[in-house]
């Protein structure tokens, strides 16, 4: 009896010490199968990822679009603006830009060959009536060229009349001289005025344009608004632009001209000086 009871008792213990075992067994084999099924997808994700610089060259269009779209220099922008407000009046605004732009460069080139050195000339002419006298001063007058050398010539050609014709004869030329420098500019100074005035009438024309489209639609589209404002105030911008660039050259030869003029008077009270001494 002692014996089957012991026997009883070892099976039992056998049984307790091999059922831990074999849940131990079973959870491991659960989490190898979790495992497997886990790193599947992430082999998945692996492959995709690995996949996708393949779907790269699908996004070339798109990088043509940017590059399309990337801003305009400042001449593409000029020239698409100029050709959006009309050929008409951005035409005609074009037109005296061009002939304001010529008078201007052909005055500067006029008063910058008119530009001469008054000292070493009123010095040649002073030498020359003490060693030559005033045929030889003339001389000098002659082959030197700008409005100062023509002024002591005529005032040359005067000497033996007196000092007070002399005098009368440079105040008469010298204003001559001044309308010669100051020739063309009442035109520049209407191309300045007139270049914003035609884009104000543009902008006047272009405006009952967007109205009449407007009543013509029967419902205020603002496309459509907004369309046609921006196309009448360009215009003005343009007449704008051309009449600051035109001011420019303007204010330059205005202070040109009194340069001139500042320096003539300067020379002719400096040539009667020396008339008078030469007739001592």
């Amino acid at each position: 009896m002692k014996k089957l009871f012991a026997l009883i008792t070892f099976a039992a213990v056998l049984n307790f010490s091999y059922a831990p075992m074999a849940v131990a067994q079973e959870d491991a084999a659960g989490e190898s199968t979790e495992q497997v099924a886990e790193e599947a997808p992430a082999e998945e994700v692996a492959e995709e990822v690995t996949s996708e610089p393949e779907a790269a060259p699908a996004k070339a269009p798109a990088a043509v679009e940017e590059a399309e779209e990337a801003p305009q220099g400042f001449h593409q922008t000029l020239k698409t603006k100029f050709i959006e407000g009309g050929a008409g009046f951005m035409g005609v605004v074009l037109l005296v830009l061009i002939l304001g732009l010529a008078l201007c460069i052909e005055r500067i080139i006029y008063l910058s060959l008119a530009t001469g050195n008054s000292e070493k000339l009123l010095g040649e002419i002073e030498s020359s009536l003490s060693s030559g006298g005033v045929e030889a001063a003339k001389e000098v007058c002659r082959n030197t060229k700008g409005p100062v050398a023509s002024i002591f010539y005529q005032g040359l050609s005067r000497k033996e009349e007196g000092l007070d014709m002399v005098e009368k004869s440079i105040v008469s030329y010298g204003s001559v001289q001044m309308g010669l420098l100051e020739k063309g500019l009442s035109w520049i100074s209407l191309c300045i005025a007139l270049a914003p005035m035609l884009g104000f009438m543009g902008t006047v024309i272009g405006m009952i344009g967007a109205f009449d489209a407007i009543e013509a639609a029967g419902d205020i589209s603002p496309s459509l608004v907004a369309g046609g404002i921006k196309v009448a105030l360009l215009t003005t911008v343009f007449g704008l632009i051309v009449a600051m660039i035109l001011q420019v050259f303007y204010n330059y030869i205005i202070a040109k001209v009194d340069s001139l003029v500042n320096d003539m008077e300067n020379a002719s009270i400096t040539f009667m000086d020396i008339l008078v001494k030469s007739s001592k």
